[in-house]
């Protein structure tokens, strides 16, 4: 299954999943999404929702000077993020469940008739 167009539609809520408990910059968090199992998200596809949260006042942005390169502006989660955090939470789990519920019945209905439980 090509999850790319999944991806696209939970990458708001896995970001602001990400940086709940710790600030992070850009590739920081491209590097959390993929430790957590996006391993398919683009190297420069956070960087849309991360602008889109930020606009939305779902995150706040502040810079780091660093000794090792370009500074980084680092992006913390908003109390109205938190608050979209856990919406968007419940709709997930909401729809998840209705899925696998969806996905079980076409299982069971194609199994053969000994087969079933």
């Amino acid at each position: 299954m090509d999850t790319t167009q999944l991806l696209k539609g939970v990458l708001d809520v896995a970001v602001l999943a990400v940086v709940e408990d710790e600030d992070g910059y850009g590739y920081d968090v491209l590097r959390r999404l993929r430790t957590g199992g996006l391993t398919e998200v683009g190297d420069a596809s956070v960087y849309g929702p991360l602008r889109r949260l930020y606009a939305g006042g779902a995150l706040t942005s502040y810079v780091v000077p660093s000794d090792e390169g370009p500074h980084r502006k680092y992006y913390g989660i908003t109390p109205a993020g938190r608050a979209q955090l856990a919406t968007q939470t419940k709709d997930w789990e909401g729809f998840a469940d209705t899925v696998t519920a969806l996905l079980s019945d076409t299982r069971a209905a194609t199994q053969p008739e000994g087969a079933r439980s």
